[in-house]
């Protein structure tokens, strides 16, 4: 139990430490336009991933002890392939990535999608370092490869899209063949596992479609705002921001880990409004130092092109605490039954993204992106707060620092872990 956490944590860490060495790699060699191009890439990517994980997503987990590996895969595989070439119909129709990049967006998708089945198998197979291990050497492999190819022949786009199909090309193959399972004599072998696929798979991927757009149509919008370069610098705002969540995250997992594994209780409630407490504050400290670094620190770590950072770290500034406060709630709700609750907070933050991102970023470019951004989490925090102050009769100076707060803390980890 100790490992699997610690190797779940430390495989976020990597990941995202990786995420930005490509977003460092993009900003050197192809300017902020080139970054913005990637970002759109991997956006069109997500937007394919959303239809394929129904099938190919978390409902293999649950499901893999009850039908095992190959009844499974089968299924999947099928799924991943049709909504790859149904999505890229779709997007030669849509206008939602540049017509160059459909094919590699569509490619990129069902390279990730087979990834992602075979990480389900993994985890429904309780093979938790190895579902890690492949992360942390899809993301090192993506990096390593990307900067070797922008510095052979010229940077160009296309340097991505290449290290994308190999480094994803190469964790398909060997996750392939570590999800291989014998058949367990209590697995189903008589019915077809497809519709407890959709079953599983239909509320989940729903709820993330949400989230994505809570995430993400920002992007599209500023886009066609203030262009590639505009985007950009966005998108290295946004990753650099979402950077400060890893220890939310984390804490929200562990607390998720507690509550999902024993009866509510008012300890349990105390747990969690520390969680809310510790992860704001932590979150405070890190949007702080993202704040005070200057920009040319900025322009030496991610390229000449990246200028204006402060501004609109400050205007996310809101968003981020609010949506650290949002993690430690969200996994309590997960934990206590409550998903539901969890993707309305996603849609009403869906509903404030669209309606105000529409608004504000066509004329108010950058600036109203974030503002968007901002206004989006908080939206979706005020929701979580209200479901959560209703079932646990909490107040509003329950969030205020108390002396036992570091004792409770300590109390969640070690429980969780289960020492």
């Amino acid at each position: 139990m100790i490992r699997s956490i610690l190797g779940t944590v430390g495989t976020r860490m990597m990941m995202t430490v990786m995420s930005l060495l490509v977003v460092m790699a993009a900003g050197h060699g192809l300017g902020a336009e080139g970054v913005g191009s990637v970002s759109l890439i991997v956006l069109g990517a997500a937007i394919i991933l959303l239809v394929m994980n129904v099938v190919a997503g978390g409902g293999l987990v649950y499901l893999t002890p009850r039908y095992g590996t190959e009844q499974l895969r089968w299924p999947a595989y099928g799924w991943v392939t049709f909504i790859g070439l149904l999505g890229y119909v779709l997007l030669r129709q849509v206008p939602v990535v540049p017509q160059e990049w459909v094919m590699p967006v569509s490619i990129i998708a069902i390279l990730q999608g087979l990834f992602n089945a075979h990480l389900g198998l993994l985890l429904g197979c309780q093979r938790i370092a190895a579902h890690n291990g492949l992360l942390v050497l899809q993301s090192v492999l993506l990096a390593l490869l990307f900067w070797v190819l922008l510095h052979l022949d010229g940077a160009v786009v296309m340097d991505y899209v290449h290290s994308a199909y190999m480094a994803l090309g190469a964790v398909v193959v060997i996750s392939g063949v570590l999800s291989i399972r014998r058949r367990s004599s209590d697995e189903v072998t008589r019915t077809t596992a497809l519709a407890p696929l959709f079953r599983q798979g239909i509320p989940a991927q729903a709820a993330n479609a949400l989230q994505l757009i809570n995430y993400r149509f920002a992007y599209l919008l500023v886009e066609r705002a203030s262009g590639m370069a505009g985007l950009g610098l966005f998108s290295v705002t946004t990753q650099l921001a979402e950077g400060a969540w890893l220890v939310p995250k984390s804490i929200g997992m562990v607390l998720y880990t507690r509550v999902s594994n024993s009866a509510r209780s008012r300890e349990q409630v105390t747990l969690a409004l520390t969680a809310v407490k510790a992860s704001v504050a932590t979150t405070a400290m890190a949007a702080l130092v993202l704040i005070l670094v200057p920009d040319t620190f900025y322009r030496w770590l991610f390229g000449a092109g990246i200028n204006g950072l402060w501004p609109l770290l400050l205007l996310m500034t809101p968003g981020l605490l609010a949506m650290a406060a949002s993690q430690a709630l969200s996994h309590y709700l997960s934990g206590s039954g409550m998903v539901l609750q969890n993707a309305l907070s996603s849609g009403i933050g869906a509903v404030v993204t669209l309606g105000l991102g529409t608004a504000l970023i066509p004329t108010h470019g950058l600036h109203g992106a974030a503002i968007t951004t901002s206004c989006a989490y908080i939206a979706a925090l005020m929701h979580q707060w209200f479901v959560f102050r209703r079932i646990t009769r909490s107040r509003a100076k329950d969030l205020l620092p108390v002396k036992g707060d570091v004792e409770a803390l300590r109390t969640l980890v070690v429980r969780a872990l289960g020492r």
